[in-house]
This record gives C-alpha cells, sequence and structure tokens, in this order.
C-alpha cells in the first residue's frame, strides 16, 4: 500500500502568524513584529481555524486565550518553524560550500573537557554540520588520516606526507591507587622496581598495531581499548599506568591515585598537533574547527 503525501493547506506564513499573535500577545503586537498590517494577521489566524475547522482563541473575561487544540497547534507550528529555519539554514551552507558531515580523529590523551568545548563552540555556530568523533590511540590516529577517513586530527605524531601544526603539549605521569605495592616501597622507583608489577595499558586503536605508550617494561600487563576502564582498575589498585595528568586530575585532587615516586622518568611529555588530511582542499566547516581547537586551547594553555 502506497501512502501518499498531504499537501499541506496551511502555509508557513499562517504558522508565522498565530506564532506571533501568541509570542506577542495580541494582533496589534504580531503585526509589528512581522511588519504587516494587522488585518493581514487576523485573516492569516482566522484562515487556520476555517480550513482545519478548528477554534484557537476562546475568551476568558476579556482577555483572549488559547484552547487545547490551539495550545497543541501554537507547540507544533513552533517546531514546523524552527524545522523551516534549520533546513533554510543547511541550504545556504551548502549552497556556500559547507560541508553536511565532518569527520575527525582526536588522541585521547586530548582534554576531554577541551574538546567538548570547541565541538559545543562550533555545534552553536554550524548546528546543520553532523560530526562523526574518533577516539584514536596512537596509530589510530595515522591510520584515520592515511586512509582518508577524517579531515582533520588531533595526533601525537605527524604522519609521513603530512604536516602538522603544533597544538600543546601534555604531561604524562605514572600513578596508582595509594596502597599499591609499590608505594608502600618506601624510596624512589627504578625502572626495575615498575617491571615487577602490572602495568595498565591502552591498545593502540591502529589495527598495524604500530606505536607503544610510554615505557612497557613491565612482565605483567593489562591492555584495555578505554581509558576510562585503565582508569578504574588502577582506582582498584589492580595495576599502574602512565596517564594523562589532565585525565585523571580529579582522582589525584581526592588521593584516590597518586604519582608514583619515580627515581628517573617520573614524567613524560606528548607533543599533539594539529593535522589536516589535505590542507588545500579542506571544506570551510573543517577550517573553522580548526581554528576553534587553536583559540580554546590557547585560552586554556597560554603556554602553548
Amino acid at each position: 500500500m502506497i501512502i501518499k503525501p498531504l499537501n499541506p493547506q496551511i502555509s508557513l506564513e499562517q504558522w508565522r502568524a498565530l506564532v506571533a499573535v501568541v509570542d506577542a500577545g495580541g494582533y496589534a503586537r504580531a503585526a509589528a513584529a512581522l511588519h504587516k498590517s494587522q488585518s493581514a494577521v487576523t485573516y492569516a489566524v482566522q484562515k487556520i481555524e476555517q480550513q482545519l475547522d478548528v477554534k484557537l482563541f476562546e475568551l476568558h473575561g476579556r482577555k483572549s486565550q488559547l484552547t487545547a487544540a490551539g495550545q497543541v497547534l501554537y507547540r507544533r507550528a513552533q517546531a514546523l518553524l524552527e524545522e523551516a529555519g534549520a533546513l533554510e539554514q543547511a541550504a545556504h551552507a551548502l549552497a556556500a560550500g559547507w560541508e553536511s558531515e565532518l569527520a575527525l580523529a582526536v588522541e585521547i590523551i586530548f582534554p576531554t573537557w577541551l574538546l567538548l568545548k570547541c565541538l559545543a563552540q562550533f555545534g552553536l555556530e554550524r548546528p546543520e554540520i553532523r560530526i562523526e568523533l574518533y577516539e584514536t590511540v596512537l596509530g589510530g590516529t595515522d591510520e584515520a588520516l592515511l586512509q582518508g577517513r577524517v579531515a582533520l586530527a588531533v595526533g601525537s605524531l605527524v604522519p609521513p606526507g603530512f604536516v602538522g601544526d603544533a597544538l600543546m603539549a601534555v604531561r604524562l605521569v605514572a600513578a596508582a591507587h595509594p596502597e599499591h605495592a609499590l608505594h608502600r616501597i618506601g624510596r624512589e622507583l627504578t625502572a626495575r622496581d615498575l617491571r615487577r608489577y602490572r602495568q595498565l595499558v591502552i591498545r593502540d586503536s591502529g589495527t598495524a598495531r604500530s606505536r607503544n605508550s610510554p615505557w612497557l617494561g613491565a612482565e605483567q600487563r593489562w591492555t584495555f581499548s578505554h581509558k576510562a576502564t585503565s582508569i578504574h582498575a588502577a582506582l582498584s589498585g589492580l595495576g599502574f599506568a602512565w596517564f594523562a595528568e589532565d585525565t585523571i586530575r580529579r582522582e589525584l585532587e581526592q588521593g584516590l591515585l597518586k604519582p608514583l615516586p619515580l627515581r628517573e622518568g617520573a614524567e613524560h611529555w606528548a607533543q599533539l598537533y594539529l593535522i589536516y588530511a589535505d590542507r588545500d582542499r579542506a571544506g570551510p566547516g573543517a577550517l573553522r574547527l580548526a581554528q576553534i581547537i587553536q583559540q580554546e586551547v590557547k585560552a586554556a594553555c597560554p603556554g602553548s
């Protein structure tokens, strides 16, 4: 059975008139807001009532109020006008060459709160553009660029054939639960000490597994796919790990995790880069998002 679409009897202008009357609190103010005559606005609303055989307003004393049916149609009209506006905005954006969808890869050591702030700003400016985010680890960022799956990436290494702008440095610290055996040794720790205990690692998201996490010298190792699982394992005292300091800042402040007192190599620094898949062919959406990321990083990390 084929259902034919209905031909709407009511125009957007008529629905706009109804919404304006309710929002403005009367026909005269609605007419002023719409830059139309009051009679034109009144006619538009009356035409809705006639065409749909529904009463939109009723008198309560000397004040006109929406009927129950009028309230439903008013809310639906608001949604319809918003959708129509969004549709026009999307059409204008596409006509101007803006992408309909934008994919980017971001290495998981990039601060999540900062990433979401960047995406929120971009979403306010370009709500019609869909975002596909790949949260990558090490070689996974390279592969996303090399395979052409993303237009933009934030990674700790610039793959051959690509050019990246230095974005920010991320401090990595070795940490474990305060009651972990490594903290009970009671002296500065060496690499030999670490080798005797379980290290928690995040799996390289690249299929080639071509890159390693900092210091993989432990005999015992548990490998996870998500940083949240690794953090929970450390909080449970199941091992130590190198974490991006920002990722565990709250746990460190609350004393739930504690940096290991290493004699040397107590910290590692990873330099993150902003990398275009193809700078010359990047669309306006990719260019704008890259600009937002650079601005927000600069504001949050003035020294970067």
